[in-house]
């Protein structure tokens, strides 16, 4: 089986971001596939110039493909269905 891998982008303290992760654990739970990175970019400076006032955001480096926050379940689905799996 394969695996697949994206990113969480976030910082530590940022309550969006715990509801993001959430969110990607249940999805994770249901598709067990997929691996999910938690990227905190206050350390990555490349991350910090595009994602800052973006923040939480679901990104794959496969694909370039990126979906900001506000997010849910089924928003997830459909970003992963449609721009990670294409």
């Amino acid at each position: 089986m394969s695996l697949y891998k994206l990113l969480l982008l976030g910082t530590s303290g940022c309550h969006l971001c715990e509801q993001a992760e959430e969110i990607m654990e249940a999805y994770r739970q249901s598709d067990d596939k997929w691996i999910i990175e938690i990227v905190d970019i206050a350390e990555q400076e490349q991350w910090q110039a595009l994602y800052a006032t973006r923040i939480p955001v679901l990104y794959s480096q496969e694909t370039g493909s990126a979906l900001g926050w506000p997010f849910d379940l089924l928003q997830v689905t459909q970003f992963i269905d449609e721009s990670c799996l294409a």
